[in-house]
């Protein structure tokens, strides 16, 4: 199975930008990977999900025009670039990986630990 580590988070003020990087590790390389969030007291929900080839299957309504999500597969990392940022955009961002499916769900095979952006004035 592949082990997924993200990074990037941090506390910045609003309308600051942050760029999250998911790195992959294990047997296989090219995956679908997702990006949720969750804010605190909330459930979990999808940001974005990209393919092994670098196609958006889903990008949130809240995120169109602000989030960029790219990959760099020889890298084997993913992005989600993050800009005007507002309060709302306080959460534990996740990526997660499916090596079946060109969709991003909540039933995805791995996930990583998360990284904390707070979003404060």
């Amino acid at each position: 199975q592949l082990a997924l580590v993200e990074s990037g988070g941090d506390l910045v003020q609003p309308g600051g930008s942050l760029r999250l990087s998911c790195v992959a590790s294990g047997p296989m390389k090219y995956v679908t990977i997702g990006w949720f969030l969750q804010a605190p007291g909330k459930e979990r929900e999808m940001v974005s999900c990209i393919t092994a080839r670098g196609r958006i299957t889903h990008q949130a309504e809240s995120a169109k025009g602000r989030f960029t999500t790219y990959r760099e597969n020889d890298k084997k990392t993913a992005y989600l670039q993050m800009n005007n940022l507002n309060v709302e955009d306080t959460a534990v961002y996740y990526c997660a990986e499916d090596g079946q499916s060109t969709e991003c769900s909540a039933d995805m095979t791995d996930w990583g630990k998360g990284t904390s952006v707070t979003v404060s004035s």
